[in-house]
């Protein structure tokens, strides 16, 4: 018998005939007697009915672990099912003389009936680029081009660059030199104030508390005592905006040439920008307008990714994660609508790219690998063997396809100026 529980969970009853119980027991018997060792028994001449006897519950086992698996795989092909969780076995009646009846319960793929996906409507801006965004760029640029020159002796005061040495034993800190922007909204207020009025080779003694974000696992929430040498003050020097700072910046010959690269920079990450938010409402639309049950198993396994992805990110971050005091289940359950979101809409792209005949290229495939083989600075031929051997090069594949069907929904979606709605609170 087979039902449906409910969303993709299904159930089904099975019977296997007792000829066949036979059939399989005798077979198990038979293998048994050609590896077990009994004392008073050549090798494969103990006695079947002894072996029956002497070994009931391993025969039992596997008879089972033989049957249960075949007979389900049959009715998954003759019901024609997509099963994707493993099966859970239940209410196992095996008794001798019986027919072996069983139940079991997964998950099959959803059916996905696509709808309308043409002409969605997300909102979307053209994107600008002012006078002003270029001069701050270009602000930017000097800022990084900047000189450092040691000025005469002096007291220190707001606006100096100082470079001083710190040193601590507990936690144990020798810095011989330590850039410090005196006044700044980034410097310490202990060291803004220490420094005030300070002569290059002074010294002092201070205590320094640090906030408890602070980037430094070490020193984070900490109050450190100090022994701090000023070593010397610096004034910032930034180059003039003219063609030679252009020339020192790249293949400029000009500043107008420059100015225009900038403009074209800036206008390309806002574009880049602004289409992005574009397919992220356009895949909430898709997702909206279609309305199906997913298997737990999907959800359950982008919910690890998540998670996965998150702690990585914590240990990029120094952040030892076995301190982190989170109720798990509760991270999981506050995880699970996103995680239904991004099934849905994982299996929606990829019925539009198949609808659509939307797919990778070789020459795509090619062409993210030498891209890869640029930044880990290998030989192309070796970084695809390693690819192809991790089943990298398929996940490579897929990931152009999803991003040229969404390419394909932005293009054809109906653009509304103005920002989204935000939900209320």
């Amino acid at each position: 018998m087979f039902v449906l529980i409910e969303g993709c969970k299904h159930e089904l009853q099975i019977t296997v005939p007792v000829e066949e119980i036979d059939r399989e027991t005798e077979r198990v018997i038979a293998n048994l007697q050609k590896k077990v060792r009994l004392p008073g028994f050549r090798p494969g001449k103990a006695p079947t009915s002894l072996i029956r006897t002497r070994f009931a519950h391993e025969v039992r086992q596997d008879v089972l672990e033989n049957l249960v698996p075949k007979y389900l795989d049959e009715r998954f092909k003759a019901e024609e099912l997509k099963v994707v969780s493993r099966p859970n076995i239940t209410d196992v009646h095996f008794e001798k003389g019986e027919p072996l009846k069983f139940k079991a319960e997964f998950e099959v793929a959803p059916q996905v009936e696509l709808g309308e996906y043409i002409g969605l409507s997300v909102h979307y801006n053209e994107p600008s680029v002012t006078d002003e965004d270029i001069n701050a760029r270009l602000e930017q640029l000097r800022e990084q081009k900047a000189q450092y020159v040691t000025v005469d002796p002096r007291p220190a005061e707001d606006g100096d660059h100082v470079l001083v040495s710190l040193d601590s034993d507990d936690p144990p800190v020798h810095q011989e030199e330590v850039p410090l922007h005196i006044g700044s909204e980034d410097t310490l207020p202990a060291f803004n104030e220490a420094l005030r009025g300070m002569s290059p080779e002074g010294e002092m003694d201070l205590e320094v508390t640090y906030p408890e974000d602070y980037g430094q696992e070490k020193l984070a929430g900490k109050t450190i005592k100090f022994h701090m040498q000023l070593k010397s003050i610096r004034r910032k020097e930034l180059p003039e905006l003219n063609d030679e700072f252009a020339k020192d910046l790249g293949d400029f010959t000009t500043l107008e040439e420059l100015k225009e690269a900038i403009r074209k920079s800036i206008f390309h990450e806002r574009e880049m920008e602004a289409q992005t938010k574009a397919k992220e409402e356009a895949i909430d639309r898709l997702v909206e307008a279609h309305d199906f049950a997913v298997p737990e198993v999907y959800v359950e396994g982008q919910i690890r990714t998540e998670l996965e992805s998150k702690l990585q990110q914590f240990a990029s971050r120094g952040i030892d994660v076995s301190k982190l005091k989170l109720d798990w289940e509760k991270v999981k359950e506050s995880q699970r609508p996103k995680a239904i979101r991004g099934v849905k809409a994982s299996l929606l792209l990829d019925k539009v790219a198949d609808r659509e005949a939307i797919g990778a290229t070789q020459d795509e495939v090619d062409h993210e690998v030498q891209r890869i083989a640029r930044q880990q600075r290998e030989p192309v031929a070796a970084v695809r063997r390693k690819l192809e051997k991790d089943g990298v090069i398929g996940r490579i594949a897929n990931h152009i396809r999803t991003e040229k069907t969404l390419n394909f929904l932005f293009e054809r979606s109906r653009k509304v100026a103005g920002e989204p709605e935000q939900p209320a609170e």
